[in-house]
């Protein structure tokens, strides 16, 4: 294998990959209306000859890109959503909006969308020049924060030919993803009673506000009853209006239930509509239930991990400068001590890090400048929820992180946002790129790893992928949250 080929494409590509990343960041937009986002990532494929096929399962910003013929078939997983209400001038340390309440790229979907673009374009390059048989495959995933996009993706069949999918996520430190996340199913609960003035005829009155806050407490009670790795969350979407000297007729709570695997999620959801429906009882009001979209737990595979290990670590770690060390320590300044150890003190067995003292002289630095050692672990889970679960029970699929952000700054904040269009993430996705072109063509130049990857993935997944969408719920965007 020529490494510096697949190296050399993507060094070549730099300055594209960082202009497209800083386009999309300029472009935040919310799941399932990334119709900006797409717009640059699409271009390049075609200039490189990739067919599209656009609005895939039915999202309008879904799109697949395909160059090549025969297999493997390897897929790479884009992401490009933002997130509300996290809007955050580049690269600035101090809390400066772009745009006051606007989106923000606060968890580098725009880098992933760029470092896989990058991985793609330079497999192609290395089957053309070395005549190699496969099939790589760019899937723009929409809706990854708001909408579940490749659980949509998934369900109607789209990554069932793939022999493996590869991807990648910004984070502040570095480690493959061999762990699992938890799956997650969300409900609305919709309340409906009898309006009445709550002064001169209560009585007549059936609140379905006190639903809502008797089902919360029901459900708060639950917690002490669940399994500790269990997460319930939950929002008023409609709260009955600001009229104190009124009962409420209707009410809406969202719910979003989670847990390591999907069954133990759908009998905990079982659990928290018994206790919607003992509130209703309790205020005589009328309970509707509503499903919505859910994300399977991811299954890691070690065969293909390890794979994925041996290329990162064979690429390095990213290639930070003097300027990314000071720049990280500027976003490091208001942090208290606790905070500036970031997830070095929350994974550290995962991580392989031994004692607080180890990850207090990691964190000093302020950028991670090495990979821990190979830890598969699928029975350690993530506290999260990642539609990429969707995809790992349909292929074999594995995923990293790389420092994108100075070590503490967490995903979903207006830090994270502004890091992810800096020098520093443009190193994380150049990094991230060769390391998943290099993966690939391990498995393109030896065709026998993906039928090894294939028989472990069947071997794990016995009975085969059961979408927790039902088949008639259709895709809706951000507006609708």
């Amino acid at each position: 294998m020529n490494t510096n080929q697949i190296f050399e494409s993507v060094d070549n590509r730099t300055s594209m990959l960082e202009d497209i990343n800083a386009y999309i960041w300029d472009n935040p937009e919310l799941g399932f209306m990334e119709t900006k986002s797409i717009v640059p990532l699409i271009e390049a494929l075609k200039k490189e000859g990739f067919s599209i096929e656009e609005k895939v399962a039915g999202i309008p910003t879904a799109f697949v890109g395909t160059w090549g013929s025969g297999r493997p078939i390897i897929g790479l997983l884009a992401e490009f959503d933002a997130l509300p209400v996290l809007s955050q001038k580049a690269s600035c340390a101090t809390k400066e909006e772009v745009e006051k309440g606007g989106n923000g790229h606060g968890c580098g979907h725009c880098a992933i969308a760029t470092g896989t673009l990058g991985a793609a374009l330079a497999i192609k390059d290395y089957l053309e020049r070395n005549k190699l048989s496969g099939t790589v495959k760019y899937y723009g995933c929409p809706g990854e924060e708001y909408g579940s996009g490749k659980a949509f993706m998934a369900r109607d069949g789209v990554f069932d030919d793939d022999d493996c999918c590869l991807t990648w996520h910004p984070n502040d430190f570095n480690a493959m993803m061999s762990f699992g996340t938890l799956s997650n199913k969300r409900y609305q609960f919709q309340f409906k009673g009898r309006a009445a003035h709550a002064a001169s005829v209560p009585h007549l009155g059936r609140s379905a506000l006190d639903a809502c806050e008797l089902m919360n407490v029901g459900v708060n009670y639950m917690r002490e009853h669940m399994i500790p790795e269990a997460r319930i969350h939950y929002a008023y979407v409609n709260a009955g209006g600001p009229a104190a000297n009124i009962v409420h007729d209707f009410a809406e709570l969202s719910y979003t239930v989670r847990s390591p695997k999907m069954k133990e999620t759908l009998e905990l959801a079982e659990r928290v509509k018994k206790v919607a429906k003992g509130a209703a009882l309790m205020t005589e009001t009328e309970l509707t239930i509503i499903e919505k979209e859910g994300m399977s737990d991811t299954m890691p595979m070690e065969s293909l991990d390890k794979l994925m290990y041996e290329s990162l670590v064979e690429v390095g770690p990213p290639q930070y400068d003097e300027e990314d060390y000071k720049l990280a320590q500027l976003f490091r300044e208001d942090m208290s001590e606790d905070e500036k150890l970031g997830n070095y003190v929350r994974m550290t067995s995962f991580l392989g890090i031994n004692n607080k003292e180890e990850a207090i002289e990691i964190s000093k630095k302020g950028l991670p400048d090495s990979y821990p050692p190979f830890n598969y672990n699928p029975d350690y889970y993530l506290m999260g929820s990642t539609d990429v679960g969707d995809v790992s029970y349909v292929v074999p699929t594995t995923g990293f992180m790389l420092a994108s952000w100075a070590i503490g700054v967490l995903a979903h904040s207006w830090k994270a946002t502004a890091l992810s269009n800096s020098s520093i993430n443009t190193k994380a996705i150049v990094c991230a790129a060769k390391a998943m072109a290099l993966t690939a063509i391990k498995v393109y130049e030896n065709p026998k790893l993906a039928e090894e990857m294939k028989a472990e993935h069947k071997r794990r997944i016995p009975d085969g992928y059961v979408c927790p969408i039902s088949k008639d719920f259709k895709p809706y965007d951000a507006r609708e949250f």
